[in-house]
């Protein structure tokens, strides 16, 4: 078994389609953290989580899982890790036992008692067709099964899209009890960022394909900053040290992409703390310079 530093390690993968390229994309997810992956619908992070798992060929780049070549090693990177998408993949005429059966089957490390366990946790019926599930219970089902066969790598493609705030909760608190051991990783994509915000380690934001800004996520968080002040005083502010400068009726919010060190150099200005989802709004319209709220 592959000793390795990083769950995942994805190095200028490149996937084109007509009208849209990922573009020499590059990340790593350490072992044993959650990876929380964010952008906007469309922005790549099914692709590149597809093409992680080699659902779709590649253009260009390297991808290793669990310190394999995702493509040399697929079937026993495959027999290691766990999937969980936003759609769930059973078939609506099975139940969880019939799941079970299956999984035993394909899964060398399938454990029947920890399966149990969490049907039973999430108060899931095992002899009830999924198809009369509502979709939290589909999730929870998903995830029963991805955390059943002593997996060391869990993907998640939006699977907590959709679902009421405690069934998320309960879900995230189940994730970190995952990770505990210090040998198991989470790659997360997620559109709800407080989600992430709450259980992530490190992030990475993509937009249109290209990738907007990756590390840790205490260090972004603390690095950025907003900035409020009237329209007339931008001018006093380096272009260099902003991000994008939205507008509105009252003046104008700047995201500073180095909070300290723009504290000494603005010193009257008000900086206040910016949160995953401002940083991912400002990102996206970067290019733009500046928009209106």
């Amino acid at each position: 078994m592959a000793i390795y530093e990083n769950a995942i390690e994805i190095s200028d993968l490149t996937k084109k389609y007509s009208g849209f390229t990922l573009d020499n994309i590059s990340f790593n997810v350490p072992k044993g953290s959650i990876m929380g992956f964010i952008g906007q619908n469309g922005a790549g992070k099914t692709t590149t989580i597809r093409s992680l798992l080699n659902i779709i060929g590649i253009d260009k780049g390297e991808i290793k899982l669990l310190g394999l070549d995702y493509l040399k090693n697929e079937q026993e990177i495959k027999e290691r890790i766990s999937v969980v998408f936003d759609e769930l993949p059973f078939h609506d005429i099975f139940t969880p036992k019939d799941m079970a059966r299956i999984f035993e089957g394909i899964y060398p490390q399938w454990d029947n008692a920890v399966y149990t366990q969490y049907l039973d946790r999430f108060g899931l019926p095992r002899n009830k067709k999924i198809g009369e599930f509502s979709k939290g219970m589909k999730m929870k089902l998903q995830i029963a099964c991805a955390l059943s066969h002593n997996a060391e790598l869990l993907v998640m493609d939006e699977a907590t899209t959709g679902l009421d705030p405690v069934v998320r909760d309960e879900i995230l608190h189940i994730f970190m009890e995952y990770l505990q051991d210090g040998e198991r990783s989470i790659l997360m994509s997620s559109h709800i960022t407080s989600d992430l915000e709450k259980i992530a380690d490190s992030v990475t934001f993509i937009d249109k394909g290209k990738l907007l800004i990756s590390g840790y996520k205490d260090d972004i968080l603390e690095s950025h900053g907003i900035l409020k002040c009237d329209k007339s005083e931008l001018s006093n502010i380096d272009p260099k040290d902003i991000v994008s400068i939205r507008m509105n009726n009252y003046g104008a919010e700047a995201m500073l992409s180095d909070r300290q060190s723009a504290s000494y150099r603005y010193s009257g200005a008000i900086i206040d703390p910016a949160s995953l989802d401002d940083i991912m709004l400002y990102y996206v319209h970067k290019d733009e310079r500046e928009w209106n709220s």
